[in-house]
C-alpha cells in the first residue's frame, strides 16, 4: 500500500469536497439545521458532504470499512477503514463562524496510518501518512519547541454534552489562565491537532471526543514529531474519550496538571 500516494489522493477529494461545503455555506440558514443530540448538530451538508467522500474513499481503498460521524450503518472493515468526519465545527459552520474542516483518517486495525486535515476557510491541508513527514499544502511542518507551559499557547475544547468532569475541567482551565500565554477554543479538534503539528499551538487537550474528531490529527501531530497520550498518559485516545497532543517537551508537566485536577 503506497500512503503517500493514497495520502495525495485523498488531500485532493478534501479540497472537492470543502469546496462545495464552502459554496453552500453562502446560503445555509436556520431552517437547514437538524438536531441530533443535546447541542448537537447536523445539517444536509454533513449529510452530503459525507456521502460523497464515501463514494470517492471506497474507489480509493475498496476494501476499506468507514467508520463515519452521519452514518453509523455503514459496514466497518476487519482490517482497513476510513475514520470520516465531513465537517468538524458544524456549530461554527451553522452560525457563520468561519473555522471548519473535514477530517478523514485510514486505520490499520485500531493504528492510523494517514491522515488529512483540511481547513475550508483557509484552504489549508494538512496531512501525514506513516512512515513520512507532516505538510501544509505541500510545505514540511514540524511541532514547536517551546520548553514549558508557561510559554506555550494551549488549545482546548468546552464541554458541549458530557458535563460529568465540568468542575475538574473548570480548575484546570483557570490554572492555565494564570500559567501559559493563553487557552483558546476554536470550535474544531481536528484543526486544533493540525495547529499544533504546524507549531501555531503547544498543546491541545479535550475530553469527550469521538475517533472521528482525532483520528487524522493525531497521526499529523505524531508525524511533525509530538506526542499524543489519553490524560492517564497512555494509548486509548481515539476510542478513550480524553486526548493531549503536545510539542513532547511540556507533556510530563501538562500530565501532572491533568493528574493533579482530574
Amino acid at each position: 500500500m503506497k500512503l503517500d500516494v493514497i495520502t495525495k489522493q485523498v488531500v485532493n477529494l478534501a479540497r472537492d469536497v470543502g469546496e462545495f461545503i464552502a459554496q453552500e455555506s453562502s446560503k445555509f440558514s436556520d431552517k437547514d439545521i437538524e438536531v441530533k443530540g443535546l447541542h448537537d448538530f447536523v445539517s444536509y451538508v454533513d449529510k452530503t458532504a459525507e456521502k460523497m467522500l464515501v463514494q470517492e474513499l471506497r474507489k480509493i481503498v475498496p476494501d476499506a470499512g468507514f467508520i463515519a460521524e452521519e452514518d453509523p450503518n455503514l459496514e466497518k472493515a476487519d482490517r482497513y477503514n476510513w475514520i470520516v468526519d465531513p465537517l468538524d465545527g458544524t456549530t461554527n459552520f451553522i452560525h457563520g463562524v468561519p473555522l471548519f474542516s473535514i477530517s478523514i483518517a485510514l486505520a490499520d486495525k485500531n493504528e492510523v496510518i494517514l491522515g488529512v486535515v483540511y481547513e475550508i476557510n483557509l484552504k489549508e491541508a494538512f496531512y501525514a501518512w506513516k512512515g513520512g513527514p507532516a505538510f501544509l499544502n505541500g510545505r514540511e511542518i514540524s511541532v514547536s519547541a517551546k520548553p514549558d507551559l508557561n510559554s506555550s499557547l494551549i488549545a482546548t475544547g468546552f464541554p458541549y454534552y458530557d458535563y460529568s468532569l465540568l468542575d475538574p475541567y473548570l480548575e484546570l482551565f483557570k490554572d492555565l489562565m494564570k500559567s501559559s500565554h493563553g487557552v483558546r477554543r476554536l470550535g474544531s479538534a481536528a484543526v486544533d491537532l493540525a495547529y499544533v503539528a504546524a507549531g501555531r499551538y503547544d498543546l491541545f487537550y479535550e475530553y469527550g471526543l469521538n475517533p472521528w474528531d482525532v483520528a487524522a490529527g493525531t497521526i499529523i501531530v505524531k508525524q511533525a514529531g509530538g506526542d499524543v497520550t489519553d490524560f492517564d498518559g497512555g494509548h486509548d485516545f481515539l476510542f478513550g474519550k480524553t486526548i493531549i497532543a503536545s510539542n513532547y517537551k511540556i507533556h510530563d508537566e501538562f500530565l501532572k496538571k491533568i493528574d493533579k485536577y482530574f
